[in-house]
């Protein structure tokens, strides 16, 4: 697995969205979440590397933890993992007081 090609960024705001996961390739637990500022953005959740996290519903409030991707829509976070080669300490979620890496 490549480590990421940007600085990791903190996201915050309310779960707007719960996608199907996606099975191709690695598997991804994703929802659209938008920011308090309006931007909403694609998390991309690699359940293949990390612990899905359960429970999350529409309205629920998380911070995230990511690599940020740009793109027409708002953009991409992943990488919201620990690094399974342990180079370095890699990304998170948090919800209801519980980090998920």
């Amino acid at each position: 697995m490549a480590l990421p090609d940007q600085p990791l960024e903190l996201f915050e705001g309310t779960v707007e969205r719960l996608l199907p996961d996606d099975e191709k390739g690695d598997r991804h637990q994703r929802f659209i979440l938008r920011e308090d500022s309006g931007r909403t953005l694609l998390v991309a959740h690699n359940i293949d590397v990390a612990p899905r996290v359960e429970r999350l519903f529409e309205g629920a409030r998380v911070r995230v933890f990511g690599e940020y991707e740009w793109n027409e829509l708002g953009g991409l976070i992943h990488w919201t993992h620990g690094d399974p080669e342990g180079r370095f300490d890699g990304g998170w979620i948090e919800f209801r007081d519980e980090r998920i890496s």
